[in-house]
């Protein structure tokens, strides 16, 4: 506590001291303020993910090690034709396109309203299937993983991946899908792929992709094809 005397010029107060408190001194160890930890936490997370690059077989070399581009060969660079190891995907892309757009058509026909289940009329499935395979097919593309390349898009299966790695699209990747898509369409006709297909995705990928000849046999010898 401290006091002041009043003093004036020439004559003293004749009041009594005026006492006040001593200001209490401020510590150093302040807290933040919330906009100072608003600021502070973009650090801290970069910090932490600095901190796990650095760590061996951590999240640094995860990605090191699979955010590796597919090395493509002449064949899957020039060839106009489906790559033959690939044929096998390929042919399953375009069964489960041609499920799913069919599968659309019909959820169209059939609202809650409807009496029954209805099917397509042939000049419809006939467009809808067509539709399908001119499609853009932007989201296919190949990827490598633990040294095998695959085509990977809708529909067709997944297996273990790693945290991060790199899908080649584009190219002549939609052009080789839609060439292989009205393919399958000429070979097998638009009434025989819309009974397959009523009867569900795995009947229609049978018709197209199995059988003792089918894409997706195990007994089709891998040929490639000429450039």
């Amino acid at each position: 506590m401290w006091c002041r005397f009043p003093i004036g010029l020439g004559q003293v107060s004749r009041g009594g001291p005026h006492c006040t408190p001593a200001p209490q001194p401020q510590s150093s160890l302040a807290e933040p303020a919330p906009e100072a930890m608003r600021l502070l936490l973009p650090l801290l997370v970069l910090l932490l993910l600095l901190g796990a690059w650095a760590i061996p077989g951590g999240l640094g070399d995860k990605a090191t090690l699979s955010a590796t581009a597919p090395q493509l060969d002449d064949e899957e660079k020039y060839s106009a034709h489906m790559p033959a190891h690939l044929r096998c995907d390929a042919c399953r892309a375009v069964a489960y396109q041609m499920w799913q757009h069919l599968t659309k058509a019909e959820a169209k026909l059939n609202n809650p309203d409807s009496r029954g289940r209805q099917e397509l009329t042939e000049s419809v499935y006939t467009d809808v299937l067509d539709q399908s395979c001119s499609q853009n097919w932007q989201d296919y593309g190949v990827q490598e993983l633990n040294q095998v390349k695959r085509l990977v898009g809708p529909g067709l299966r997944k297996g273990p991946e790693p945290s991060i790695s790199v899908m080649i699209t584009g190219g002549p990747w939609p052009i080789r899908l839609s060439t292989t898509c009205f393919h399958y369409l000429g070979e097998f006709g638009e009434d025989q792929i819309y009974e397959a297909h009523k009867q569900g995705l795995g009947a229609l990928e049978a018709l197209l992709c199995g059988g003792p000849r089918g894409t997706c046999s195990e007994e089709v010898p891998v040929t490639r094809e000429e450039l």
